[in-house]
């Protein structure tokens, strides 16, 4: 086997600590901020003169990670915040949560947008996309049993 496990998922964002409130909101929580540049990370990532001020998430399980980036050299290129939900490429991060309806109404306070609406998906779940930081979409999913 190759994979031992997937670490973490790394998110590019214009402000950090607006999107770090929304995920602690989200009921991530924190493990570390850091400062990451230097010549190493500029051929890691292949870019120049790379300086970033890192945060790091995780799940209340300890097994899910979201890393928040902001780059403060180079500048981040804009990408498109409003794609839709089949653009190609990351469009998705799936949260099992409780009370989706409260979560919702939570997130909503830190900018979110619902996609969508919420739904109930057959017996096992209540699910919704919603727009957070970055343009991510966020799906909550409530298991139903």
């Amino acid at each position: 086997m190759t994979v031992l496990r997937m670490d973490h998922v790394g998110i590019v964002v214009e402000d950090l600590a607006a999107a770090t409130e929304f995920f602690l909101e989200l009921g991530l929580e924190p493990q570390g901020e850091m400062s990451i540049e230097g010549e190493l990370v500029d051929r890691i990532i292949g870019l120049e003169d790379v300086r970033t001020q890192v945060t790091m998430l995780q799940t209340p399980d300890g097994n899910g990670k979201v890393e928040l980036i902001q780059f403060h050299s180079p500048p981040a290129q804009p990408g498109d915040a409003s794609a839709p939900s089949n653009a190609l490429g990351i469009r998705h991060l799936t949260f099992a949560v409780e009370a989706v309806d409260d979560v919702v109404a939570r997130l909503e306070r830190h900018g979110a947008e619902l996609v969508g609406e919420v739904v109930t998906y057959g017996n096992a779940y209540r699910l919704c996309y919603l727009r957070g930081p970055a343009g991510v979409i966020v799906e909550l999913a409530e298991p139903l049993s």
